[in-house]
């Protein structure tokens, strides 16, 4: 194996010699982005075999290295019976995320096979919308009751410490004999007073706590308010059913961020990997170019509408694009400015008329000043004035429009259940670009003996 340089290449050959000591300890010698890329590399049955190498702990801790839609799909081509051997060494949070991004016949078919009480456990964890504090809780969690002792905890964690050590333990949580929560032990809590003192006696009562309903915004509202190490989750009735971290706050903000950043670019039907299925691929994506098609046809029919008057005055081709363009910039900015204020609940989607009156003055003084740039480059440039009015006047015009509806469009948009994030680029585009070629090709065509054919 000496002469070869690339890891996967590396972990090829130990799958194929089926060392599982040796693939073993190859594997530890990566850090989890560069296991991630490793395995990748690999071919689908190589990933097979390298799993059922490994025992379903070692197993688990490479699935948790690989991004959660790989690692489904991986999982999903393995045996039932072996994938939930796997599937129950992960934490609670991989877990349930893997089962979410599985054919729902494929995770039914493995929570059949896993553990009763970890599954009847998943189950729970996914009727919780994934943004959601139920749904970004972990299970993995300490409690005891309010009548356990000091030296009952002490001996517990004694006890259990090889299954606890891999727990996120900064608290320890008292609950009532409804498994309601009472009261949080801090590590100090254990450590000086008595060993025989009630946990009653001595834990924090009435500790903060979320809602298992809690939103993302308020999840990050509360951790921003409170630097705490974590927070529990109550249900309705005040039971104890999970525990929030920090981390897994920051993770989902970031993967909202990922999933709006692809849809934006033309990316749908959620992330998309090089090591993905060919046509998967190219479905993902050609379900957007589409429609793309559709939107631009339909621009492109102004510019057929008004071809005499293009072919008359050809240089009026040359300002086309930049009127459209730099009026789409100007939408884009307020779509921008209307989806922020939208996720931080500074604009309701009936506010239409708030909005366009707010974003009627931008545009129009924006739009004079743009137009007078673009009009002043055209003039000088040809020696027309008449030149400079069309271009200008078509630029201060299409900007007003573009802010105009690059404002209420994400409104309108959320306000018909769709997703603002993915409908509002393009339909700005088309419509920009369509008014764009309209203002500039109508007001030619208006003053078209004074234009002298430039």
């Amino acid at each position: 194996m000496s002469d070869l340089t690339s890891p996967w290449e590396m972990l090829s050959e130990l799958i194929a010699a089926e060392n599982s000591d040796e693939v073993i300890k190859f594997l530890d010698t990566l850090s989890p982005p560069e296991t991630a890329r490793t395995i990748s590399r690999l071919t689908g049955e190589e990933q097979l075999r390298l799993l059922s190498l490994l025992s379903p702990e070692d197993a688990a801790d490479v699935i948790e290295d690989i991004p959660e839609t790989q690692a489904a799909d991986l999982v999903e081509d393995m045996p039932s019976e072996q994938a939930a051997a796997i599937m129950g060494e992960l934490t609670s949070d991989h877990l349930v995320d893997m089962l979410g991004e599985m054919d729902e016949d494929a995770s039914r078919a493995i929570l059949a096979k896993m553990d009763r009480e970890d599954a009847e456990e998943a189950r729970m964890f996914l009727e919780y919308a994934p943004d959601c504090a139920g749904g970004l809780m972990i299970s993995e969690f300490l409690a005891y009751k309010l009548d356990d002792t000091i030296q009952d905890v002490l001996d517990d964690l004694q006890a259990n410490r090889s299954k606890y050590v891999d727990y996120h333990v900064q608290y320890f949580y008292v609950v009532d004999r409804d498994k309601k929560l009472a009261g949080v032990l801090r590590m100090h809590d254990l450590l000086f007073p008595d060993r025989e003192t009630a946990l009653g006696q001595v834990m924090l009562s009435s500790p903060l706590s979320v809602s298992d309903k809690a939103s993302l915004k308020a999840l990050q509202e509360f951790f921003e308010e409170h630097h705490l190490f974590g927070v529990p989750v109550v249900d309705d009735g005040r039971r104890l059913v999970g525990v929030v971290l920090p981390s897994a706050i920051e993770e989902a903000v970031n993967k909202r961020k990922t999933k709006t950043f692809l849809r934006l670019s033309g990316i749908i039907g959620g992330e998309e990997f090089r090591t993905m299925p060919l046509l998967s691929r190219s479905g993902r994506r050609l379900s957007w170019l589409s429609m793309n098609i559709v939107l631009n046809i339909i621009a492109a029919s102004v510019i057929a509408l008004y071809q005499d008057t293009l072919a008359a005055a050809i240089t009026l081709a040359v300002f086309l694009p930049m009127v459209s363009d730099m009026s789409g910039c100007s939408g884009n900015q307020a779509v921008a400015v209307s989806m922020r204020e939208l996720s931080l609940g500074l604009v309701r989607p009936g506010e239409l008329l708030w909005v366009l009156l707010k974003e009627a003055r931008v545009g129009i003084i924006n739009g004079l000043v743009l137009g007078l740039l673009l009009g002043g480059v055209a003039f000088t440039w040809k020696g027309n004035p008449w030149l400079g009015f069309v271009v200008g006047g078509a630029l201060a015009a299409n900007t007003l429009v573009s802010v105009l509806l690059g404002g209420v469009l994400p409104l309108v948009l959320k306000r018909l259940k769709l997703d603002p994030a993915l409908v509002s680029s393009p339909l700005l585009t088309t419509v920009t670009d369509m008014c764009g070629f309209f203002f500039v090709l109508s007001f030619a065509a208006a003053v078209m003996p004074k234009l002298g054919g430039i």
